[in-house]
């Protein structure tokens, strides 16, 4: 069993990257991946082509994710729910409870409070 890995859009602050990798967790933004301004099909495929799960506010992922059931899973939170303590509590918590071989094909909605 793998470790969740995250891949954070152009959409999720790049601080939830680096708040996850001080907590011991593979995280990666898209800034740290210089594809700023990539399509949202590309970055589905980066995340799936690297196992990563990729975390998102863009509703676009999900009707993409409805049509590529192979990817590595997207966690998904509605935008104005959220901020960057949120994103890493409902990260760290997801890590925890499920691995990279369960999220494949995946889109787990996330309640940031």
């Amino acid at each position: 069993m793998s470790d969740l890995r995250f891949y954070m859009d152009e959409n999720v602050p790049t601080a939830v990257a680096e708040q996850l990798v001080r907590h011991g967790i593979d995280a990666v933004s898209v800034k740290n991946l210089a594809a700023f301004g990539d399509s949202d099909s590309n970055h589905l495929r980066r995340a799936t082509e690297m196992g990563r799960m990729l975390c998102t506010y863009d509703a676009d992922f999900i009707r993409i994710a409805a049509q590529e059931l192979n990817h590595s899973g997207i966690a998904f939170a509605q935008q104005y729910q959220t901020n960057v303590g949120s994103w890493v509590k409902a990260l760290r918590a997801l890590h925890a409870r499920m691995t990279a071989e369960e999220a494949v094909g995946q889109v787990v909605f996330l309640s940031l409070k």
